[in-house]
């Protein structure tokens, strides 16, 4: 038999080859010819051939038909041979393959070898293939080696049963005996193994966790030991001792003192001195302060202390490393809320930030600034987040629009400030708006009766000139359809007045119109705003008559449907037009505010008190609310309307009073996390997608107290409902959730809504909070009532979105196992 090549050889073959093809071919020829040589008995190159394979197979070509020659050589008594069949086994094989478990008697023996070097090799296979039967076999081997004088064994043995407790937490409890002795090793090496292995531990049970801050003191004298030591060379990294060591003590203590107070007092001081001794000219001291920062925002530390750790952040602030200054604005944005006033002296470096070259760091910095605007600084704040909206990404503006909203919502000084930094935002951020931002401002607008001349005045002025904002556009539309009549009255008490006529208002709207600029959603709004100005103009009348009418041969159908109707009001309905176009009343509750504000309506949809003629409060609701609630509720939990129903509610007859005023309400609406109601005639969606049939199978016969059930629990995100029926009203259920994320990121913007079938009530009031801590650190708590006046089995869908490290997420759930005690 012929020498085969040497793997120096075909690596130096494989990479002068010049094309993929070429490649390919040098691959399967030797792929042919180590084939030939397994079939042969002579083990002579067996292991040279299976080093090449491994090669190929880190290429990314298939290997498979290695794996048996792997056993082979992990039986055969040479180290050499042992060594290759061992990494062969690592990259061959896993725990999804039947064939791995033929290793598993070798494995044991080698365990038991008497060189340290053939163990070492056992327990790195060990620990990267292991499956739980491995793991259930071989345990009490890895229990006997943690025990071994040798710290060279010793260390692979721990990491060994860290990969076992991983995959079998069920073993963890033969582990622990010998663990707690490991932290009074010397060898620096087990101590870093013997703290993963009981973080790993302690993030698995919580028993074990009580169990272990017994050992803080123990972890404390550690870390002191490494701050104070002198200079070792063996440990030394740019002359901080052991940082690895360090930041993995660090963290479990993170995880010890959590909500305890008294191993949160023992280590306050050891924090405070490693703070203050670490040398931060390097990168591994900034590596330590952040594990610092973590440690003291995650335990009942001193308020002192919290301090420091917001003061350390921001010096990274001031690094010229851009991910130093990229994890301080993460790690701030995370710990605002506890020590708010500790980060507001760091603002404006934070502002500094929205001009960093880096765009990760200018949208962490954004959203940080809007987490510290405050009554007290919100006029500064605005002008610096206006000021980026104006330069900012493309990416950036629609965020900030909603945030500027948002902000000048709860914190603005006075309504002329409020409208006047709205309708700079509108100027500034152009097409980026939102559309559920504009239905916002109107009502803003339309609840600041005092300030109609000056805003009306103001918003003219802003689109005479300057048609190319749509959203600026259609506030302003809108604005002079309702109060026209102020903006040719020349009369302002805030301001200068404004001198109009009433065919330059009309010339402006004609230029929407007609120009190529303005979006469809523009153009509805000045058609409707025109017909209103009938009502409001006295000499124009005939002019916007026959701007209406030339549009109904238009080739965009809203707007032919738009002047088609408002030309018949003209000619069957003139006598009703001046009533039909009166200006549109308050509306009651912004549902738009609602959702950015996480407030909630304070009309109560289970209080049945005081309805006429033993109406129910769904069908009084019904009267006042557009027939797109029953989509909408399906918009809500993005559901596929079934087969046969159609995806939009079918309108009724047009002709009547109502129909047109329907008509002329151009304010959008989004989706409020309280159910919609239906009218009566409205298609019974909610029944097909609930599931009309659905059976009641999970019942808690003779239990009255509260019950208590999972809705949810997916990607650590969990959702538990406590149900009970409420004494005053034994038709309704009260329902309290409980949202919790046993992540180790934070979930933000977090929501959670849910809807039932017609024949129930639900009412959803306000979320405790919008965002849910890592490590089941806190909770979003909500009450859901539900009225059951048929009492039929209780079913509930739920929606649930959050955004978690730059991702939205968005899940759907049914939950049916409520116990018949809720209605019976």
């Amino acid at each position: 038999m012929t020498t085969p090549k040497r793997l120096r050889d075909l690596i130096r073959e494989i990479r002068s080859a010049r094309t993929a093809a070429d490649e390919r071919a040098v691959v399967q020829k030797e792929c042919a010819s180590i084939r030939d040589s397994f079939r042969d008995q002579d083990n002579t190159y067996k292991c040279r051939n299976l080093a090449k394979l491994l090669y190929i197979h880190m290429l990314g070509y298939p290997a498979h038909f290695g794996q048996l020659e792997c056993l082979k050589l992990i039986a055969s008594a040479k180290f050499t041979d042992k060594r290759i069949g061992y990494l062969g086994a690592m990259l061959l094989l896993d725990e999804r393959q039947d064939v791995h478990l033929l290793v598993t008697n070798s494995l044991k023996n080698d365990l038991n070898h008497q060189t340290q070097y053939i163990q070492s090799l056992a327990l790195c296979t060990l620990g990267t293939i292991c499956s739980v039967e491995m793991s259930r076999d071989l345990a009490g081997e890895i229990e006997k080696m943690i025990k071994s004088s040798n710290a060279y064994i010793k260390k692979k043995a721990i990491l060994c049963a860290f990969c076992i407790i991983r995959k079998v937490p069920d073993l963890m409890e033969m582990f622990i005996p010998a663990t707690r002795s490991l932290l009074n090793e010397k060898n620096h090496g087990v101590l870093l193994t013997a703290v993963c292995l009981i973080t790993e531990m302690c993030e698995k049970s919580p028993d074990t966790l009580h169990h272990f801050r017994k050992v803080v003191p123990m972890l404390v004298r550690i870390l002191r030991n490494l701050i104070m030591a002198g200079y070792s060379p063996e440990h030394d990294v740019f002359g901080v001792s052991n940082p690895f060591l360090q930041v993995k003590i660090l963290r479990l203590l993170r995880i010890l003192g959590k909500n305890d107070t008294d191993a949160s007092e023992t280590m306050n001081d050891i924090l405070a001195q490693v703070a203050t001794n670490t040398d931060t000219s390097k990168n591994v001291g900034h590596a330590i302060l952040y594990e610092i920062v973590l440690t003291i925002m995650g335990i009942k530390s001193e308020a002192g202390l919290r301090v420091l750790a917001v003061n350390i952040l921001g010096r990274f602030l001031l690094n010229n490393d851009k991910n130093i200054r990229y994890v301080a604005l993460n790690t701030l944005l995370r710990v605002v809320q506890a020590d708010y006033n500790a980060v507001q002296r760091h603002r404006t470096t934070i502002i500094d930030c929205l001009k960093d070259a880096d765009i990760s760091i200018r949208r962490r910095a954004m959203e940080l600034s809007f987490a510290l605007v405050n009554t007290g600084n919100i006029r500064g704040m605005m002008k610096e987040l206006l000021d980026f909206l104006e330069n900012c990404d493309p990416e950036f503006k629609a965020d900030v629009c909603s945030n500027i909203v948002q902000s000048t919502e709860k914190y603005s000084p006075t309504k002329r400030w409020h409208i006047d930094t709205v309708m700079k935002m509108l100027r500034v951020a152009g097409s980026y708006v939102r559309d559920d931002i504009v239905s916002i401002l109107i009502q803003l607008i339309a609840e600041t009766s005092e300030l109609h001349n000056y805003t009306v005045q103001q918003l003219f002025l802003l689109i005479k000139d300057d048609i190319h904002q749509p959203s600026l556009v259609q506030v302003a539309l809108w604005c002079i359809g309702e109060y026209g009549e102020k903006l040719i009255s020349g009369v302002c008490e805030e301001d200068e007045p404004v001198q109009v006529s009433e065919d330059e208002v009309i010339d402006v709207l004609e230029k929407v119109l007609t120009h190529n600029y303005s979006t469809e959603v523009s153009k509805e709004y000045a058609m409707t705003s025109l017909m209103k100005l009938t009502s409001r103009f006295r000499t124009s009348v005939g002019r916007v008559k026959a701007v209406i009418d030339a549009y109904g041969g238009s080739t965009h159908v809203e707007l032919q449907q738009r002047s088609v109707e408002y030309s018949n009001i003209f000619t069957k309905y003139e006598n009703m037009r001046s009533a039909l176009l009166e200006p549109m009343p308050l509306i009651e509750g912004s549902r738009s505010k609602n959702v950015l504000a996480n407030s909630e309506s304070s009309t109560d949809l289970l209080n049945e008190g005081n309805i006429p003629n033993g109406e129910s409060t769904t069908s009084v609701k019904a009267k006042n609310i557009n027939n797109t609630e029953s989509q909408n509720i399906l918009d809500l939990l993005d559901v596929v309307p079934p087969a046969g129903t159609s995806a939009n509610p079918v309108p009724p007859p047009s002709g009547g009073a109502n129909d047109l005023l329907d008509l002329l309400g151009d304010v959008a609406t989004i989706s409020n996390p309280a159910p919609p109601v239906k009218p009566t005639p409205a298609p019974n969606l909610l029944d097909d997608l609930m599931g009309g049939d659905t059976t009641h199978n999970n019942q808690m016969n003779g239990n009255d107290g509260p019950y208590k059930l999972t809705a949810f629990d997916k990607n650590g995100l969990k959702v538990e409902l406590t149900c009970e029926r409420d004494n005053g009203q034994l038709n309704v259920t009260i329902i309290n959730v409980k949202s919790t994320n046993s992540t180790a990121t934070t979930m933000s913007d977090y929501i959670f809504q849910a809807a039932v079938p017609k024949s129930f009530q639900l009412q959803l009031q306000s979320p405790s909070g919008s965002t849910l801590p890592p490590m089941n650190d806190g909770e979003v708590t909500q009450v859901i009532k539900v009225n059951n006046p048929q009492k039929q089995a209780i079913r509930l869908r739920i929606k649930v979105s959050y955004k978690q490290n730059g991702n939205n997420v968005t899940d759907i759930g049914e939950v049916s196992s409520f116990p018949s005690t809720l209605w019976q």
